[in-house]
């Protein structure tokens, strides 16, 4: 169990994902054949180490990974269809392909699914990362076999060092938005053309006028911190790339 799988091909797995009202069958061929993939599996939609780091780390990276020959980042996890839609959408992941392996026949073939049932969680994931080149399992980053839920080798960042040692990652800008602002989607348009990580605070979704206007000095849009200092507009950010 948890043993790594490098050298040895992807299972034969077909996956029910759900798009709009429609279940749409993908098999293992069709995500891994002629692609470069980086895959990440963890034990839950929606947990606490999987919300607030595991996933989020590598949507901020995608950008630098496509830059280094990967064609797509595949998050997998032991739930459904329709939980692993809304997870996305409530995590704003859009550079991750989410894929439910529901009856755990993935995890199971992978050698990683393990009993969570302390947790009432049945069967999930083992936390654990891999690229796959052609669907040929080239590396994997297998979390510790300890008790409770190690994370120390699937992140992102880790993958990224091993696929590109020689790049320096950048810690992701803050980037303060309005809905419907158009110098807020070119700033952020800049920073995913020049791949580099952000997060976004969208006001009056994340933070107030007033919290803006308290953090920034100004209640305009966009407002852009780097490693914790004020770096301005978007003409600075401009500025700054040039």
């Amino acid at each position: 169990m948890t043993q790594s799988k490098e050298g040895t091909s992807i299972p034969n797995v077909t996956f029910r994902t759900r798009e709009g009202d429609e279940w749409i069958d993908i098999n293992s061929t069709s995500l891994f054949s002629g692609k470069n993939v980086v895959v990440f599996s963890l034990p839950g939609a929606f947990t606490p180490t999987c919300s607030a780091t595991h996933l989020p780390r590598y949507n901020q990276l995608a950008g630098l990974f496509k830059q280094h020959g990967v064609d797509e980042i595949v998050c997998v996890s032991v739930n459904d269809g329709f939980v692993m839609n809304a997870w996305k959408k409530d995590q704003e992941a859009e550079n991750i392909t989410v894929i439910p392996d529901g009856n755990g026949e993935f995890s199971e073939q992978m050698g990683m699914l393990v009993d969570k049932n302390d947790l009432g969680f049945g069967k999930r994931s083992w936390r654990y990362s891999m690229y796959v080149a052609d669907g040929t399992i080239e590396k994997m980053f297998v979390e510790p076999n300890q008790p409770g839920d190690p994370f120390e080798v699937s992140d992102a960042d880790t993958m990224l060092s091993y696929l590109a040692p020689e790049v320096k990652i950048q810690e992701p800008m803050a980037i303060f938005t309005k809905v419907g602002c158009p110098h807020c989607e070119k700033a952020k348009a800049l920073l995913i053309e020049k791949a580099y990580p952000f997060e976004e605070i969208v006001v009056g979704k994340d933070i107030t006028l007033a919290g803006l206007k308290a953090i920034a000095g100004d209640e305009s849009a966009p407002q852009i911190f780097k490693d914790g200092q004020y770096l301005g507009t978007e003409e600075a950010l401009v500025k700054f790339f040039a």
